[in-house]
């Protein structure tokens, strides 16, 4: 689940079939819950909920509180697990002072290494047929230490984001060759890895 499939699209409350009120919102959260109810709900990007868009908009804060009031009554039926970047997340737990209490255990994962990253990038080049140099893959490891020093590189993202970069710079690289061969094609030489900041 995502902000999107709990947070309506208009303020204000609306009558339902049943004949009772409710708001745009607090009725995606709700359907959204009940689906999940026997099983685990997964919030994706939690910390979007706390987030506001615009003045008086406080439909994501509204989602929250939806969520705690059913997670509450609904607490032996189902599994919640929230998601998303450790301070973005102090944020969202701060939103309600029921959430912290609710949410009792934390896992943290670390970072992808910059060879683990490597292998990401390695892996997407054999899944899309490239080929990878042995010079390509070193000068990319460099490139891949540098990026994870930067503080919005997104990790595993990040390293798809790189490879999709490398492969547009190669048809740049290609486009002016009347008829490239198939190993021009596959192959990603170190000069289609992008400098650091682009």
């Amino acid at each position: 689940m995502a902000r999107v499939d709990v947070v309506g699209e208009y303020l204000g409350r609306r009558r339902t079939e049943a004949g009772g009120c409710g708001s745009s919102t607090a009725l995606k959260t709700s359907a959204v819950f009940e689906r999940a109810l026997g099983g685990v709900l997964f919030v994706d990007e939690a910390s979007t909920l706390a987030r506001k868009f615009g003045i008086g908009s406080d439909l994501g804060l509204e989602a929250i509180d939806t969520l705690v009031k059913l997670m509450e009554d609904h607490r032996d039926e189902v599994v919640v697990i929230v998601a998303g970047y450790p301070a973005e997340m102090d944020g969202f737990l701060a939103t309600n002072p029921g959430l912290a209490s609710r949410f009792t255990r934390t896992i943290e994962f670390a970072d992808y290494s910059p060879e683990e990253l490597l292998a990401i990038a390695s892996g997407l080049a054999a899944q899309h047929d490239y080929d990878l140099t042995k010079a390509t893959s070193a000068a990319l490891l460099e490139r891949l230490a540098e990026a994870v020093e930067q503080p919005n590189f997104g990790n595993g993202r990040g390293a798809r984001k790189l490879f999709g970069v490398m492969v547009e710079r190669q048809a740049e690289r290609l486009a002016d060759l009347p008829t490239p061969t198939s190993e021009q094609l596959r192959l990603l030489p170190p000069g289609d890895i992008p400098p650091v900041g682009s």
